[in-house]
C-alpha cells in the first residue's frame, strides 16, 4: 500500500510538471507524450450529472454550475488523503495558495478558464490542476472533461461538436485510461453517447 501511495504521489507530480512544460498528452506529435502514458481516471460523458459525480466523491461543492457547456478546459483533480486537519485546496497555476473557501475554488475555476478562452463558450485542451487535501477522500486523479454535444449554441464555431469529441478521444483513448462514462438516470442507456464513446475506443471492456 506504501508503494501504491508513493506511486500515485510520484504520478501526480509528473503530471503537473507536464503541463508546466506545455506537455498535456492529445497533441498532433508523432512522438508520445510522457502525459499519455500516465495512468488516469477520466469522467467523461454529457454535462448530466457530471458535477454532481466528482463532488460527492469529494465531498464539496467546488465545480462551476450552469446550462450549455460549463467544463471548458479538462480539469486534473488530484486527491490527497491527509491524517487529519482542515481541508484545503491548491492550483497548479497557483501553487502558494491554499483555499479553505471552496466557494472560492468555483470562482478560481471559472476565472482561470475565462482567462485562456475568454468569456466565450470556446473550449481549450489546457488543463486546470486542482488538487484537494482531505481526511475524507482516498488517494486519486480524475480528469473532468466538457461534456459531449449535438449541436453548437450561440457563440461557439460550428466544428464545437467535433472539437469536444476530440478532446475527450485524445484522453480516453489511452490505454491507461479508466473510463467512467456518466448519464442521467432518464436516458436510455442505448442511445446514451457517453456509453457509445466507452465502447468505441474500449469495445471488450477492458
Amino acid at each position: 500500500m506504501a508503494t501504491m501511495e508513493s506511486l500515485i504521489g510520484l504520478v501526480n507530480r509528473i503530471q503537473r510538471a507536464c503541463t508546466a512544460l506545455g506537455d498535456y498528452g492529445g497533441g498532433d506529435s508523432a512522438l508520445n507524450s510522457l502525459w499519455d502514458a500516465l495512468p488516469s481516471v477520466v469522467v467523461g460523458g454529457q454535462s448530466s450529472g457530471k458535477s454532481s459525480v466528482l463532488e460527492s466523491i469529494v465531498g464539496r461543492d467546488f465545480l462551476p454550475r450552469g446550462s450549455g457547456i460549463v467544463t471548458r478546459r479538462p480539469l486534473v483533480l488530484q486527491l490527497h488523503k491527509t491524517d487529519g486537519g482542515e481541508e484545503y485546496a491548491e492550483f497548479g497555476h497557483m501553487p502558494r495558495r491554499r483555499f479553505t473557501d471552496f466557494s472560492l475554488v468555483r470562482q478560481e475555476i471559472q476565472d482561470e478558464t475565462d482567462r485562456i478562452t475568454g468569456k466565450s463558450k470556446q473550449i481549450s485542451p489546457i488543463p486546470i490542476h486542482l488538487s484537494i487535501y482531505s481526511p475524507n477522500v482516498v488517494n486519486l486523479t480524475l480528469i473532468d472533461l466538457p461534456g459531449l454535444t449535438k449541436v453548437a449554441v450561440e457563440g461557439q464555431p460550428e466544428s464545437i461538436v467535433e472539437d469536444i469529441e476530440k478532446m475527450v478521444r485524445a484522453y480516453v483513448d489511452k490505454p491507461n485510461s479508466i473510463i467512467l462514462a456518466i448519464s442521467p438516470a432518464n436516458q436510455d442507456i442505448a442511445t446514451s453517447d457517453a456509453m457509445k464513446l466507452a465502447k468505441e475506443v474500449d469495445p471488450s471492456g477492458s
